[in-house]
């Protein structure tokens, strides 16, 4: 009995695909017949673009209005394209879409004419750039991973080793008076919502007065986070942690400053709620740091600090070994960056939250395919290879190339 191509990648469930992206599958036929080690990068085309959020959001660490983003299509000269995203925000990852552009200028060159399946020693050969720009570093590292997940015909997190392919987000809200914030949950819970994050960090008794407003408003068996952005000092944390005892938070996020790891620990040893890191906690080394520290319960890992998917796995490897649990969150990025999050969720077991809602945030969605999510924050991967994700035709059409 023979079966052709087409039909074969029905069985598997990649009809769409075959359908759909016929010169997906021609790339894929030529990559078979000259040897995956032959495939070479022929250009990386760069788009810098911006998109006005529904509202003006507010942490600690400032108020933002706009997602300033970057993307990245890595054409390979098989004819795969794979596509990744940066999402830099200046207060955390330290840089911003100008720099972003002038390191994403360097790496093209530096990555042209190499072979696309070799991410590690990719990866490897950008280096230290990942301490200046992590976000560009980031979307690279994503479009490679695509490219290999399409070259491969499976989705990344299927590739990694995963089988989650559904699993539930939660939605955050800004700081804001105790009324309008338990309003807010109120609704998103109405919607289906079960778990909810809270931005705190500027004063610990109005801080306190938010959660308990919101646990309030949506009742005791909806799960509440809390961040306050490195907003509170060890003892204001220790403070705000104690009255919101009550309050049954499930964890909180970096409470100090982020270079205080000794800050970190104790807040831990005193806190009743569980410690989550987040801007403690960008590449590899940092989860190491952090582990022998015992200065938190859980890590927060943001393809946006560590450098892409690559670095992300990385991590939450090292929090298995240590048997912690991790969660993956986001800066501002589209569902083009959400959905290479939500592959790593979806990779890893370890990984049991998620915090992947920025589209939320976003006046237009310019992403074709990726991650789809129904109004209660369920998220289901597609079975497409690579991220199985596209930007939309008229939206890439309006954006200049750099």
């Amino acid at each position: 009995m023979t079966i052709s191509r087409k039909g074969f990648l029905k069985v598997l469930g990649f009809g769409i695909l075959a359908t759909h992206a016929p010169r997906s599958w021609a790339a894929a036929e030529k990559i078979e017949k000259s040897g995956a080690g032959k495939l070479r990068i022929k250009d990386v085309e760069l788009y810098a673009f911006d998109i006005p959020l529904t509202e003006p959001f507010r942490v600690s660490l400032g108020v933002f209005t706009a997602a300033n983003d970057v993307l990245v299509r890595v054409v390979t000269d098989s004819g795969l394209v794979g596509l990744g995203e940066s999402s830099p925000f200046l207060p955390i990852t330290g840089d911003t879409q100008d720099t972003n552009l002038m390191v994403a200028r360097s790496i093209r060159e530096m990555i042209k004419g190499k072979n696309p399946l070799a991410v590690d020693a990719l990866i490897a050969e950008i280096g230290h750039i990942i301490y200046s720009n992590p976000s560009i570093v980031a979307a690279f590292d994503m479009a490679l991973m695509d490219i290999l997940g399409k070259a491969a015909g499976l989705p990344i997190f299927r590739l990694l080793g995963g089988d989650k392919e559904t699993f539930e987000s939660d939605v955050t809200i800004g700081m804001d008076t105790p009324e309008k914030m338990a309003a807010s949950a109120g609704g998103h819970v109405a919607r289906g919502y079960k778990n909810i994050k809270l931005k705190v960090g500027l004063d610990p008794d109005l801080d306190a007065e938010r959660v308990q407003a919101v646990r309030e408003a949506v009742g005791k068996d909806v799960s509440l986070r809390i961040d306050a952005n490195q907003g509170w000092t060890v003892p204001q944390a220790i403070y705000a942690l104690r009255k919101m005892e009550r309050f049954n938070v499930q964890f909180a996020e970096q409470p100090v400053v982020a270079w205080d790891f000794a800050g970190l620990k104790a807040v831990r040893n005193e806190s009743p709620v569980p410690i989550c890191a987040d801007e403690a906690l960008f590449l590899p080394q940092d989860a190491m740091k952090l582990i022998k520290a015992e200065a938190c319960d859980y890590f927060n890992i943001k393809l946006m600090k560590a450098g892409g998917i690559t670095n992300s796995v990385r991590i939450a490897h090292l929090a298995d070994a240590a048997n912690m649990r991790c969660m993956v969150g986001c800066m501002l990025e589209t569902r083009l960056g959400l959905t290479a999050g939500a592959h790593v969720v979806a990779s890893q077991r370890n990984i049991t939250f998620a915090d992947l809602d920025a589209y939320t945030f976003h006046t237009i969605d310019p992403i074709v395919g990726g991650m789809m999510v129904n109004q209660a924050g369920k998220i289901t991967l597609p079975e497409l290879p690579g991220l199985g994700v596209d930007v939309d035709p008229m939206f890439l059409k309006k954006l200049k190339r750099i």
